[in-house]
């Protein structure tokens, strides 16, 4: 199957990037590196495309879409306020996950919902079979370019880009500002641990953004970066990703996301399972890892007790730029998924020490607090 290609896909290669596949698209993994552009984005700033992400707007009768959202979700979107944005999962009847997504409320008839590229064709499908009422779901994804900047100076770069004081715009927020003639969305997000923001705007202007950012953050230190330090700064920021730590089988709770899991008065698809993981505590959850041992912790190594017992394997792993240690995500059996139990990773045959953590693993300039 021929790739996707992003507005940008032509500027990548003209910037010497190199392209790998993922999920679908032929995205860069890497400029000049994966380790300075990790680095840099954490002391200064880094600038990603990411307008491989989907853009899906719910809409309709104020009731019917709330009653929708919140029958198909499991964190509560009503309370919402207009302005705010929110971490939630899309569920499947099982009480597994069709996507972890951002929900935008725009209005109480109007709501955005930002999914994973390679899963809103099958978020706004699961959304088209479970909608009532009066509720208009449609994907507007190729209409929309996404770029994210990111880092400790994202702040001071975009406000000067844009000549304005942003500091309105809290933590899982955005704003509606007009800027060279539309109206664009800014929200201060990220999947990196550092303060930033990702920018939504048509496919032209989203593509000038990108150069003129990359020209007025050359005082700031801002690199452009690509999937192989996005995804060591989301394992840092302990951060899932889908087909990783999140799938279609797992509940939000044994994925390591129970805080977005809530009661409601209506249940949600797959709503038992999940409620009794979240009370009862689940068999296995995900959790924070790292090697104590020379060696670099990758996905799916198995993963054993001191008594030689398998308990469960990792899900995602890295060599860590921050750190300089091995470090990753494991779904391990609950009795040992506790803070520093140690444990014994098989990497070629050989079993490593590792520990558990289950806090932080970096301390960025946003704390891991969605």
């Amino acid at each position: 199957m021929e790739l996707k290609q992003t507005p940008l896909h032509t500027i990548h290669k003209e910037m010497g990037a190199k392209m790998v596949p993922f999920g679908g698209w032929d995205m860069p993994v890497q400029y000049t590196g994966i380790i300075q552009e990790h680095l840099t984005t954490r002391s200064a700033a880094g600038l990603f495309d990411v307008s491989h992400m989907g853009e899906i707007f719910v809409t309709g009768n104020e009731a019917d879409v709330l009653s929708f959202l919140e029958s198909v979700t499991c964190n509560t979107i009503t309370g919402m306020k207009v302005g705010q944005v929110q971490y939630n999962a899309v569920v499947n009847e099982n009480g597994g996950l069709v996507d972890d997504i951002t929900v935008y409320k725009f209005s109480d008839s109007k709501y955005m919902i930002c999914s994973n590229a390679s899963n809103y064709p099958a978020v706004t499908k699961h959304l088209e079979t479970y909608k009532k009422g009066n509720v208009t779901v449609v994907d507007d994804s190729k209409n929309w370019h996404q770029i994210a900047l990111q880092g400790p100076k994202a702040d001071e770069i975009f406000s000067k880009y844009l000549g304005k004081d942003l500091s309105s715009i809290l933590y899982y927020h955005f704003e509606e500002m007009n800027w060279k003639g539309e109206t664009i969305i800014v929200s201060r997000t990220g999947y990196t641990g550092e303060d930033g923001f990702e920018i939504y705007t048509s496919n032209t202007l989203g593509v000038n953004i990108w150069k003129d950012l990359l020209e007025i953050g050359k005082d700031f230190g801002l690199v452009p970066v690509g999937l192989g330090a996005r995804d060591t700064l989301r394992l840092e920021a302990k951060y899932p990703l889908y087909g990783h730590e999140l799938n279609a089988e797992w509940t939000p709770v044994e994925s390591g996301i129970n805080f977005i899991v809530k009661e409601k008065p209506a249940p949600y698809l797959g709503y038992t399972r999940i409620i009794a993981d979240k009370k009862n505590g689940p068999k296995r959850k995900v959790v924070g890892i790292r090697l104590l041992e020379p060696g670099v912790l990758r996905e799916n190594f198995p993963i054993f007790s001191a008594d030689g017992k398998e308990i469960g394997k990792s899900t995602s792993g890295t060599h860590s730029p921050s750190r300089k240690e091995s470090l990753g995500l494991a779904i391990l059996d609950t009795e040992f998924a506790k803070n520093q139990m140690e444990v014994f990773v098989e990497i070629r045959g050989q079993k490593k020490l590792a520990k558990v953590e289950t806090g932080a693993f970096i301390q960025g300039s946003v704390r891991n607090n969605r």
